[in-house]
C-alpha cells in the first residue's frame, strides 16, 4: 500500500511541476504557479522520508528534519530580506546551492553504487560534474553580480585551457567507469577537477553576459537533479530536474536571441572587455539637459508616453515613484506603458518583477516584439537607468560589439528622455548613440529624487 501511495503522490508532485511552470509563462499566475509547484515539492519530501522503506536509526530523521527546519529558516529570511537589486544574486546563490547538493550526493554515493551497482557509475559521476560545475560557476557569477569580480579575468589562451580542461575531466569520468578505477582519491580528484573547471568556465565572461549564464548554470543544475533521479530511481526528482534543465536551456537560447549572439560567443567570446576596447566610451558630441519641471509640462500634454526600466531603476529602488508618477499621468488622460527588454537588468524577468512589487498592471508590461512599433506614435519615451538595450549602434554601427542586438527602438519616438546618474557607459562598456540625438533629452541623478522631483512638479500643474 505504501508503494502505490508514494508512487500517486510522485505524480501529483510531477504533475503540481509541470502545471507550475506553466503557470510561471503568465505574470499573472506566476504567484500561484509557484505555490503550486512548491506544494507538490512538499508533498514529494514528506512522501519520501515517511513512505520510503527505508532501514535508518531514528537519529537520521532527527537530523533530516533538523536540517529541513534550518534551510526553511535560512532561506526565508533571505528570500524576505533581500532588495530587488540584490535578486539576481540571490537566484545565483540559490542556483549554486542545488548545484552543491547534486555533487554532494556523487560523492557520497559513489562508494555505495561501486560496490553494489556499477552500471550506474556513469549515472553517479556524471550528476556529481554537473552540479559540481554549475556550483563553482554560480558562486563566481554571484562574486561578479555583487561586485566582488568586477570584470572578466581570462588566463592567456584561456579557450584552449578550458576546452583541454573540459577534454581532461570528461576523460577521466570514462577511464573511472571503464578501468573500475573505485579508489576515493580519483573521485575526489574529478570533484576537484570540476570545481576548478567551473571557475575557469565563468570567469572569463563579461558582465554583461551574466543573465544568459545564471539561466545556463540553472539549466545545468536541472540536468544534475535529473541525473539523480535516475540514481534513485525517484520519479518527482527526474520530472523536476528534466523540467528545471529544459526551461533553463530554452531560455538561454532565447536571451541569446535576444542579444542576436550564438551561445558559443558568450561562453568563449569576451563581450564586456571587447566593447569597452572597441568603443572606449568617447563622447560623440554635445548632449541637451531637460529639467524635472519642464518634462513635467511636456508630459501633463502628452497623448502617450512609454516608460523604458533598466538596471539604474531597481538600483535606485525607484519603482514605486515610477508607479506614482503613471497614476497621475493616467488621471490626466495619458496613456502609459512600459517597455521590456528580454535582457534588461542582471537576471531574466528582473524588471517584470521589480514593477510588479509596485503593483504595476500586468498588462501594461509590453515586451520588445510588441512595443517596438507603437515608438514612432509615442510622444514622450522615458528611459530609466537602461543604456545598451536602448543604444542604435546595435543597428548602425557595423564595428560596434552590439550590432545586431535587436534593441527598443526608443529613437523613434517623438521625444526621448533618459535618467542618467551620468555619462558613464552601460555593462556592455561603450557610449550610447542615442545620448547624443536630436530627439533625446538628458535628465542627470538619481531616479528615486529626480522621478520624485518630477511628480511634485506634475501635482503643481493642477
Amino acid at each position: 500500500m505504501n508503494i502505490d501511495l508514494i508512487h500517486i503522490i510522485y505524480l501529483f508532485g510531477s504533475v503540481t511541476f509541470i502545471l507550475g511552470l506553466k503557470m510561471l509563462s503568465n505574470p499573472k499566475t506566476a504567484r500561484n504557479g509557484n505555490l503550486l509547484a512548491a506544494a507538490g515539492m512538499t508533498a514529494a519530501i514528506v512522501g519520501t522520508i515517511f513512505l520510503k522503506e527505508n532501514e535508518v536509526s531514528p537519529i537520521i530523521y532527527y537530523l533530516i528534519f533538523g536540517a529541513i527546519l534550518v534551510g526553511t529558516v535560512v532561506g526565508w529570511l533571505t528570500a524576505k530580506r533581500v532588495q530587488m537589486t540584490k535578486m539576481p544574486e540571490l537566484v545565483s546563490l540559490f542556483n549554486g546551492m542545488g548545484g552543491a547538493c547534486a555533487g554532494l550526493i556523487g560523492l557520497i554515493e559513489f562508494p555505495k553504487v561501486a560496490a553494489h551497482h556499477p552500471e550506474k557509475l556513469g549515472i553517479v559521476l556524471a550528476g556529481m560534474i554537473i552540479g559540481s560545475v554549475s556550483f563553482s560557476g554560480s558562486m563566481i557569477a554571484w562574486a561578479k553580480l555583487n561586485g566582488t569580480l568586477r570584470n572578466a579575468i581570462r588566463l592567456p589562451k584561456y579557450n584552449i585551457v578550458n576546452t583541454l580542461v573540459l577534454i581532461g575531466l570528461v576523460a577521466y569520468a570514462v577511464f573511472i567507469v571503464v578501468a573500475g578505477a573505485y579508489d576515493p582519491m580519483h573521485l575526489y580528484l574529478l570533484f576537484t577537477i570540476a570545481i576548478v573547471y567551473g571557475v575557469l568556465f565563468v570567469i572569463p565572461i563579461g558582465g554583461a553576459d551574466m543573465p544568459v549564464v545564471i539561466s545556463l548554470l540553472n539549466s545545468f543544475t536541472g540536468l544534475a537533479a535529473a541525473f539523480g533521479g535516475f540514481l534513485y530511481d525517484n520519479q518527482v526528482m527526474l520530472t523536476g530536474g528534466i523540467l528545471v534543465g529544459s526551461a533553463g536551456t530554452l531560455l538561454t537560447l532565447v536571451m541569446c536571441k535576444a542579444m542576436n549572439r550564438p551561445l558559443y560567443s558568450v561562453v568563449f567570446g569576451a563581450f564586456g572587455e571587447t566593447a569597452t576596447a572597441a568603443s572606449g566610451g568617447e563622447s560623440q558630441g554635445s548632449v541637451r539637459e531637460v529639467s524635472s519641471s519642464d518634462l513635467a509640462v511636456q508630459m501633463n500634454y502628452s497623448s502617450k508616453v512609454l516608460i523604458v526600466p533598466g538596471y539604474g531603476l531597481a538600483v535606485a529602488q525607484a519603482q514605486h515613484v515610477v508607479k506614482e508618477l503613471e497614476t497621475l499621468l493616467e488621471e490626466r488622460g495619458v496613456e502609459v506603458a512600459y517597455a521590456i527588454h528580454p535582457v534588461a537588468g542582471r537576471m531574466p524577468g528582473h524588471m517584470n518583477v521589480l514593477l510588479a512589487e509596485s503593483n504595476v498592471d500586468y498588462d501594461k508590461l509590453k515586451e520588445m516584439e510588441d512595443v517596438n512599433p507603437e515608438f514612432a506614435q509615442t510622444d514622450v519615451v522615458l528611459v530609466v537607468g537602461a543604456n545598451d538595450v536602448v543604444n542604435p549602434a546595435a543597428k548602425t554601427d557595423p564595428t560596434s560589439p552590439i550590432f545586431g542586438m535587436p534593441i527598443l527602438e526608443v529613437e523613434n519616438a517623438k521625444s526621448v528622455v533618459v535618467n542618467k546618474r551620468s555619462m558613464n557607459a552601460g555593462y556592455a562598456g561603450i557610449q550610447n548613440e542615442l545620448f547624443f540625438r536630436d530627439k533625446t533629452s538628458m535628465l542627470f541623478g538619481d531616479a528615486k529624487k529626480v522621478l520624485g522631483e518630477l511628480v511634485n512638479e506634475l501635482k503643481n500643474l493642477d
